[in-house]
């Protein structure tokens, strides 16, 4: 069995070393610690010159909630302009109705925009109301796969959806088990529910290299330390399926 590993990375420095450990897609994202919102202009283009990888940025103008307003979508539509611009394999979208249901019609206008670009619909899933309408929704309006934790924090948690999810979708759509994917339960994960692409964050901190360290900050932890991934982990979360 061939399986995918994605890493969710905040920065230039963090997809670096994803890529060193072997991973075969990038959901590039900024501000993690919120879920992820959409990267710059900048940053994708660096990623996307010095790596050769599938990019997936997330599209997403701000942390919170899944539903937005005129102005937020006119910023998603442009972003994923400049994302077909500068060459990504594929994007990562979410949008809900108050009501708890996929908001078909601008999901449906993004991932027509977004062709070819491949479009994975995010956790936003987690939040509707009936995952399997939604299923059914998301596969109707060309939706490419879904990441989820199975409607709950962790994937741990929520494995037995996650498997119900993967076999209602008997390959029309992939589904991406993602929250919570570690070394330790990646074998677990693939047996139960069938699911062969893998997303995770391995996200960690480092000490920054400073040497200045000043007095009234010495205890901030956003100060001195910048997120980190270790490529060993990235290569010890695909050895765990071997």
């Amino acid at each position: 069995m061939k399986y995918l590993i994605e890493i969710a990375t905040s920065d230039f420095l963090t997809t670096k070393s994803a890529v060193e450990g072997g991973a075969d897609r990038i959901e590039l994202c900024a501000n993690l610690a919120e879920g992820g919102t959409t990267p710059s202009y900048a940053h994708i283009k660096k990623c996307r010159e010095a790596f050769d990888i599938a990019l997936f940025p997330i599209i997403r103008p701000r942390g919170g909630d899944f539903l937005y307003t005129k102005d937020e979508f006119e910023i998603m539509k442009n972003d994923i302009r400049l994302c077909k611009e500068l060459g990504c394999e594929g994007l990562v979208i979410g949008l809900l109705n108050m009501d708890g249901t996929i908001d078909m019609t601008r999901t449906s206008e993004l991932i027509e925009l977004a062709y070819p670009l491949e479009v994975t619909f995010h956790r936003a899933f987690d939040r509707c109301k009936d995952p399997f309408t939604a299923l059914e929704e998301l596969i109707e309006i060309g939706c490419q796969r879904i990441l989820t934790s199975g409607q709950k924090p962790t994937v741990s948690e929520g494995v037995d959806l996650i498997a119900e999810l993967n076999k209602k979708a008997d390959d029309r759509i992939i589904i991406l088990p993602g929250s919570g994917v570690r070394k330790d339960n990646i074998k677990m994960l693939a047996e139960k529910t069938g699911c062969i692409e893998f997303h995770s964050s391995l996200r960690g901190k480092a000490r920054s290299p400073m040497q200045f360290i000043h007095p009234a900050f010495a205890d901030s932890v956003e100060s001195y330390s910048n997120n980190e991934i270790s490529p060993d982990e990235v290569r010890a979360l695909r050895n765990a399926l071997l």
